[in-house]
């Protein structure tokens, strides 16, 4: 491990406005967002559209990174640039998402663990040697009746923890990502105690694995009322909750907080960005922004919908929707803002 080196590249991850594109859908996740605006569920179409997201013009000028999918890694245009060349040469660092996806945790009803700690050395070697500097590792967390356990959360964590050692080791900066869920009717307040209590957890645990922070990045959820919650809170309200469980439960040495969408709007993602980046302007030890993947990627895919001849207006619109997360971490995004740019 060269701990410079795991600086100088998280410190790249999260330079200037710019944000982290999290392109990493699994296959079940992708093939299902495909199904809901009607495009075929194949490896060419998969192709087709993640060559329509790297081909994007300019959007190097608003994504530092982009997390890719095993698939992904070793796919190329239709003249045969790798994804990873087209990536680098707009100046964006690639990563790879390297768990298996989740499974019932066994013995607690509900809850779930994260799998692919089993040949992870050896497949985090060679994503290095195929050009991936980063990497990622979604846990999730699940609140509702008597859950989270308090062994869920320590299952999950000490695999994220054992995950940032091993990528340290083969010289990839580790994004940890423990989600709290929005699924739910549970309210701001108990989002705030779960995600505070599993931050907090996830760094004494990255402690005991002697990961070394300043190379490290958190992919936290914002702290926000349960989808079927009754009272859903105003945009200032969420984001100062979401900035002091942040302050409570994270070291300042972290390398940055670059935060998912979980299921937000496009609109109210970038809003939330917007009001922390405001409010808590020079405040704080870390930056804050923005690894999405719906809330950029969505909007595009329903404009494009599989159409060779949508290619153009959808990367329009993946390009517009990315440079909106740029203006939210600089405090300039405003619905009006929005607006204008729509017309």
């Amino acid at each position: 491990m060269n701990i410079q080196d795991l600086k100088q590249i998280a410190s790249a991850l999260m330079a200037g406005d710019k944000g982290l594109l999290a392109m990493d859908e699994s296959l079940p996740t992708c093939n299902k967002r495909f199904a809901e605006v009607g495009i075929p569920q194949t490896v060419e179409y998969r192709r087709a559209y993640r060559e329509l997201i790297v081909t994007t013009p300019n959007l190097g000028e608003c994504i530092s990174g982009a997390i890719l999918f095993d698939e992904t890694i070793y796919q190329a245009t239709t003249d045969g640039v790798l994804f990873v060349d087209i990536l680098k040469q707009a100046g964006i660092i690639p990563g790879i998402k390297v768990d298996a996806g989740t499974v019932n945790l066994a013995g607690f009803p509900g809850e779930k663990i994260t799998e692919g700690l089993d040949g992870l050395r050896d497949r985090l070697n060679k994503y290095y040697s195929l050009g991936a500097r980063f990497a990622k590792w979604r846990a999730v967390i699940t609140i509702g009746e008597g859950i989270p356990t308090n062994g869920c959360i320590e299952a999950n964590t000490h695999a994220l923890a054992r995950y940032a050692a091993l990528c340290q080791e083969a010289g990839l900066v580790p994004i940890v990502e423990p989600e709290v869920l929005m699924d739910g009717d549970h309210t701001i307040e108990q989002c705030y105690e779960v995600t505070a209590k599993t931050i907090k957890k996830l760094f004494e645990q990255l402690d005991t694995q002697r990961v070394n922070l300043q190379g490290l990045i958190l992919k936290p959820n914002m702290v926000i009322a349960g989808k079927d919650c009754p009272k859903q809170n105003w945009v200032d309200e969420v984001a100062t909750a979401t900035v002091n469980c942040l302050l409570e439960s994270v070291p300042a040495e972290v390398a940055g907080v670059a935060f998912l969408s979980g299921g937000q709007s496009a609109e109210d993602a970038s809003a939330h960005l917007q009001a922390m980046n405001i409010k808590f302007a020079g405040k704080l030890p870390w930056p804050l922004t923005f690894s999405f993947a719906r809330a950029i990627q969505q909007p595009a895919l329903v404009i494009w919908k599989g159409n060779p001849e949508n290619v153009k207006a959808a990367q329009q619109m993946l390009y517009f929707r990315a440079s909106m997360n740029n203006a939210a971490r600089r405090g300039e995004y405003s619905v009006d803002i929005e607006s204008a740019a729509r017309k």
